[in-house]
């Protein structure tokens, strides 16, 4: 059982909006809120089913409707002095959380079945979160309130969760003896804190200058005078060094607060351990326990990570490290062995005065031990799913892997055998390892000798319609060695060449012997010869010049290949214009910059004949196997005034801007609207996650029906293709599968 007494992350106001309430579900991942009134009296609770329940009575919903309105009126509580034998019974039953309230109804704490977890600053601390991710500058700052700003300003640019300082009341904390009674490590450590020490007013004024940057602060009181300065200024939790993990007057006192500890083992033997946690679970306190050791530098061999585990058993929740060893290896090992809570020294000069600087880390190392932290808890992935094939391996898998191939010719109603099947790269057709499923079948179509099996092979072929039903013009992607053959038996309204840059010296007349009846499109490779992706944005002048001239030539063929369809004077040319970086996302400087110099390469092209649509992109895009940072027509409103400012148009990729909208937690049916009215062209087609691209429609995150609503409305009349990932296998079977999905959607 958990008790929370930081009731912030899972209490609303009853006049407070539907909105505000389902983003406060969002956040603390407790799937209900609790619902009070100005004085803080308990009026119900919301929780998912509630607010389902009363959606599918309404015909709009009205985000702004008070949550009062909607929530549960009769919801089930228990008086704070239950017992907790009582109360476990309770949230062993029908209940996983109970709202605890004081003899005239004010909610004072709430108590939950399940894994333990703080929040602070809505910020959650849990199994499931990323670590969180603490700075101590303790007196690192020498006593200069401008070094203490400097190093708050350097945590921020690390990107850590929040600063840590120290407050100590000399008078209440040490004996009134002389100073030189004392051992030689005493003396040292008295006159350093006497020197260094921030004033109150000081310390308070950093706290101020923390949030003013958006950081939590922090702070360790090392005595109780301390903490009752700390409680005035109204800190939300509180650190308890190591050398006051056995100080039960203390822990009391913090315990009493009921905001959450984090608390140091260092110099506690296992018996002190297990003493302390069940001094605190007796006193109720919100509290995690951090692995540590304290000697200044800790020698590795003294680490010792592999106790997390049993420091996590022993705390019965999660747990944290915190770390005086040199350099940021060890905390990032701690992250994968499960660690949740990460503390580590920060200074601007290892050499001042004080042990603690020589254990600290600097500036930009910190900044790495933060990144590589995020980069560790991304490769560490969930045990909750199967092991999936990624995007990435998806498209290599294409390249590298082989596939079940026809050794003859199959004639329609043949019934398929194993000496008919061979096995050959690359990865088009479907695997090996289904060839027993392939045995036997017959086939349904006439198989040429080379020829790849699919899926359609073994399950039936999917239904190609001659005519679709759009209220807009429709079409799929084609390349110039399959345009006849998925041209073939459907009325298309124009189609849309996916050139690679092999086919620029192909003349269209080769494979399009007539003129054509329908509308034409072009998409520009990205991959030029000698491995030259095109980016009109680079840096390198050279490099970009170089990608000029490519899209040029791509121009020149776009205007031959437009004389084999005349309906269309002026064709869309899609065009990934760069603007990738492989080491990470650009600043807003940087980016600025970039707009500039695609805005300048496209001014200089001569563009007569076509009309260019910058495609929009994901945030991480898939080159050829590899992922990168994409910089560019990300944003909606960096997009929509890149062209309101040029007058350049885009293509909208509805795959690609609904994993930038995941990424960045941004509406996409809002970027929809944004973007609408610089539209001429559309790629429709589903996505999951940041980087889950092109996958089969119904599948993903897109929500289609409303989708369809939206640019009929603001985008009426603009062509699209369904742009699903190999859907042109098997003669665009994946096309056609697409195009009957979305006839009841857009």
């Amino acid at each position: 059982m958990i008790l929370h007494k930081n009731l912030i992350p899972f209490v609303v106001l009853a006049d407070d909006s539907l909105k505000s309430a389902l983003t406060k579900i969002e956040r603390n991942k407790h799937k209900l809120v609790f619902v009070v009134d100005e004085k803080y009296c308990l009026k119900g609770c919301l929780a998912d089913g509630d607010f389902r329940r009363w959606s599918l009575q309404q015909d709009v919903v009205d985000l702004t409707t008070p949550v009062i309105d909607m929530c549960n009126l009769e919801c089930a509580s228990e008086h704070i002095d239950i017992e907790q034998k009582e109360l476990q019974r309770k949230l062993r039953g029908r209940f996983s959380s109970i709202p605890l309230v004081d003899t005239i109804g004010h909610l004072v704490a709430i108590a939950q079945n399940g894994a333990k977890f703080v929040s602070i600053d809505e910020r959650r601390i849990s199994a499931e979160d990323p670590a969180y991710i603490i700075a101590e500058i303790g007196n690192n700052h020498q006593g200069d309130i401008n070094l203490a700003k400097q190093l708050v300003d350097a945590a921020v640019n690390a990107k850590v969760d929040c600063v840590k300082f120290q407050m100590r009341t000399m008078e209440s904390l040490y004996r009134a003896i002389n100073v030189n009674d004392e051992d030689l490590g005493a003396q040292y450590t008295m006159d350093l804190l006497t020197k260094y020490q921030l004033s109150d007013q000081h310390m308070f004024e950093i706290f101020d200058y923390c949030k003013e940057k958006s950081i939590t602060p922090l702070c360790t009181p090392w005595d109780l005078a301390s903490l009752e300065k700390l409680e005035k200024y109204g800190l939300k939790a509180y650190k308890v060094s190591s050398a006051d993990f056995t100080n039960y007057p203390l822990l009391e006192a913090i315990a009493s607060t009921g905001k959450p500890m984090f608390c140091s083992t260092g110099m506690s033997s296992e018996d002190e351990i297990r003493q302390t946690v069940d001094f605190l679970e007796r006193h109720k306190a919100q509290f995690i326990l951090l692995h540590c050791n304290s000697t200044y530098p800790t020698p590795f061999k003294d680490v010792n990570l592999n106790y997390l585990p049993t420091l996590r058993e022993l705390s019965h929740g999660v747990v944290g490290y915190s770390g005086h060893e040199r350099g940021w290896s060890v905390p990032i090992a701690a992250v994968a062995l499960g660690a949740k809570v990460i503390e580590k020294h920060i200074t601007l000069d290892v050499s001042l005065e004080g042990n603690d600087h020589k254990v600290s880390l600097l500036a930009d190392e910190l900044k790495t031990m933060s990144r590589e932290i995020r980069n560790v808890e991304l490769a560490m992935g969930t045990t909750k799913q199967a092991r999936v094939v990624s995007q990435g391996e998806m498209i290599n898998r294409e390249v590298l892997a082989k596939s079940l191939v026809a050794k003859q010719a199959i004639a329609q109603g043949t019934r398929i055998e194993s000496y008919m099947i061979g096995v050959m790269s690359p990865g088009r057709g479907i695997q090996p390892n289904r060839l027993n499923e392939l045995i036997g079948k017959v086939s349904h179509r006439r198989i040429e000798c080379g020829d790849f099996f699919y899926d359609s092979d073994i399950k039936g072929a999917s239904h190609k319609k001659r005519r679709y039903q759009f209220s807009r013009p429709y079409g799929v992607p084609v390349r110039y060695h399959d345009f006849n053959d998925i041209n073939n038996e459907v009325e298309l309204d124009f189609v849309e060449f996916h050139l690679s840059y092999n086919d620029l010296a192909i003349n269209p007349k080769e494979y399009i012997k007539e003129p054509q009846n329908i509308g034409l499109a072009v998409h520009a490779p990205e991959l030029f010869s000698q491995d030259h992706l095109l980016d009109l944005a680079s840096f390198d002048d050279v490099y970009r010049q170089q990608s000029i001239g490519a899209l040029e030539g791509v121009i020149e063929h776009t205007r031959q290949l437009k004389l084999s369809f005349p309906c269309t004077s002026e064709p869309v040319l899609v065009v990934n214009v760069g603007g990738w970086s492989t080491e990470g996302f650009l600043n807003q400087k940087q980016l600025g910059q970039k707009y500039a110099l695609v805005a300048d390469a496209l001014s200089e092209i001569d563009c007569t004949g076509v009309i260019i649509a910058v495609q929009t992109m994901p945030p991480f895009p898939w080159h050829f196997g590899g992922q990168s940072h994409h910089n560019l027509f990300v944003d909606p409103k960096q997009t929509s005034d890149f062209c309101q400012r040029t007058g350049i148009k885009i293509c909208l990729d509805i795959s690609h801007s609904m994993m930038a909208c995941n990424f960045y937690d941004i509406d996409f049916y809002d970027f929809v609207k944004s973007v609408a009215p610089y539209v001429v062209h559309l790629h429709v087609v589903d996505a999951l996650g940041v980087d889950g691209e092109g996958i089969e429609l119904g599948k993903g995150d897109v929500d289609f029906r409303r989708l369809g609503k939206l640019l009929n409305k603001y985008a009426p009349n603009i062509q699209f293709i369904p742009e699903v990932w190999q859907g042109h296998k098997n003669r665009g079977e994946g096309f056609w599968k697409a195009l009957n999905y979305l006839e009841s959607k857009i």
